[in-house]
């Protein structure tokens, strides 16, 4: 049974959940709405104290002396477009499952009255192909947060997909690790942690981990003798040292650097193109080159361009 103390809070709820500037509310309508959902006889001196102190405590409520017609919440915890923008983040996230994404949406979805929901109803139609199948992805998540704020090594088992496309063990035996950081990098979800008997970090997915388990052991190596700057500028989540690389770059390729690498890097003319210098780890770095063949070259260091070269010469086209 609601009591009578809780009249502020089933005020607040009918304003989020039935208010906008497209849906007015009168006190009748408040009452009304009060009646069915809480089962509560409010009066009107009752409704209009509860408003009056719910304006005092921060929420920004319109009231009939300013809009002439009734009571609606004018501003809410998130905006129609960030709810969009979140939205639709979690809609094109590969690396939560279709269930735990429908979830979501419908948490975020709340923030909103149910007649602005309407108009979101869209991003209910999740393709679970491009979804992971992981369903311990949150789980993990939790894990491993508590692992990192907790300085200790954690075991788990790492997946890949097979032929018939389902996930199956990368190997037999447990990873064991020192965690340090999770990052999201080229649609993905990684953990940066540094393996037993090794000294580099390395990128893994959240989503292909499972039964992660928290080991008593603190983590091998302390998060400031972990070498973490090699991570900074990661490309496809290859770790690395970084090393000076030079391109070539049309506008079109001028503008990709940009995105990925930030404004910190070297830009200087050169022949009606442009010579751009940047700092990232080699390994993955022909793997981001190669999809803007068209648009950059990469000039140095040798090893780097050798290698795409050799690449492109042994492809299947």
């Amino acid at each position: 049974m609601i009591t009578d103390k809780s009249n502020m809070l089933c005020i607040l709820k009918v304003l989020e959940e039935y208010s906008d500037e497209n849906h007015i509310l009168s006190i009748r309508d408040i009452k009304e709405k009060l009646k069915a959902l809480y089962d509560k006889d409010a009066d009107r001196r009752t409704i209009y104290s509860a408003i009056a102190a719910l304006s005092d405590f921060g929420y920004d409520i319109s009231t009939y002396d300013e809009n002439g017609e009734g009571y609606y919440l004018r501003e809410r915890s998130f905006s129609a477009a960030e709810i969009r923008l979140l939205l639709d983040a979690v809609y094109s996230c590969k690396y939560i499952s279709s269930r735990q994404s429908e979830e979501l949406l419908e948490k975020i979805r709340s923030f909103l009255s149910v007649y602005e929901r309407k108009k979101y109803s869209y991003t209910n139609i999740v393709n679970p192909d491009k979804k992971s199948p992981n369903p311990e992805v949150f789980l993990n998540i939790e894990i491993l947060d508590q692992a990192i704020n907790d300085r200790r090594k954690i075991s788990f088992d790492y997946y890949k997909y097979d032929a018939s496309k389902k996930l199956v063990k990368r190997r037999e035996n447990r990873y064991t690790a020192s965690p340090y950081a999770m990052v999201c990098d080229n649609e993905h979800y990684y953990l940066v942690l540094i393996l037993d008997g090794y000294s580099d970090p390395s990128f893994y997915r959240v989503d292909m981990m499972k039964d992660i388990e928290i080991s008593d052991e603190e983590i091998s190596i302390s998060k400031k003798e972990a070498n973490l700057n090699t991570t900074r500028n990661v490309v496809y989540a290859y770790a690395g040292v970084p090393k000076a690389i030079e391109l070539l770059c049309d506008e079109t390729g001028l503008r990709y650097c940009i995105e990925k690498f930030g404004k910190d890097i070297v830009i200087q003319p050169k022949g009606g193109k442009y010579k751009v210098i940047i700092t990232a780890a080699l390994e993955g770095m022909p793997y981001w080159a190669l999809q803007y063949i068209q648009h950059i070259e990469v000039t140095a260091p040798a090893e780097l361009r050798e290698s795409i070269v050799k690449a492109i010469k042994e492809s299947n086209y």
